[in-house]
């Protein structure tokens, strides 16, 4: 695939519009990246599981923090408003069978860990997620190579 961005410029425009709005304090930048690593993991995207490892590494997070991703749920690695958004992530991720997807549950504990704009916020979080893995799983790009600098 060639460079999406040549292809449609409006794209840099409204992603970097939505990267300024999701960095709005609401949700902390930690969680940006351990919802994004997970999402990347349930889809089976190398590119975003090594882009949001690294980022996450860098910003110091530990590599016993990080492994423990992908079973979240197994442990004491995470605060509970981690949990929450990664048991969210995971619900909208995982395939499901014909009951909810977001379950009733799931959702009610995340509002117990973010108000009104901190879940409009994390359900922005997910959605830019699957836009950016859309593009990670259809042109596959190289695993540690940034975006930006796949088609230059």
């Amino acid at each position: 695939m060639g460079n999406p961005l040549a292809q449609v410029p409006e794209l840099a425009e409204a992603g970097g519009a939505l990267l300024k709005a999701l960095g709005n304090g609401a949700v902390a930048p930690v969680t940006i990246n351990l919802v994004n690593l997970r999402a990347g993991q349930i889809a089976g995207s190398t590119y975003a599981t090594v882009r949001f490892t690294t980022a996450l590494r860098e910003s110091g997070e530990s590599d016993a923090r990080i492994a423990a991703v992908a079973t979240w749920w197994d442990g004491d690695a995470f605060t509970e408003s981690e949990r929450a958004a990664l048991a969210l992530t995971e619900a909208v991720f995982q395939p499901g069978g014909a009951d909810e997807r977001v379950s009733d549950d799931v959702y009610a504990d995340a509002v117990k860990h973010y108000d009104a704009k901190g879940m409009a916020t994390l359900s922005a979080v997910i959605g830019q997620a699957a836009y950016s893995l859309a593009f990670a799983l259809i042109g596959k790009p190289v695993p540690g190579v940034p975006m930006a600098e796949q088609w230059t």
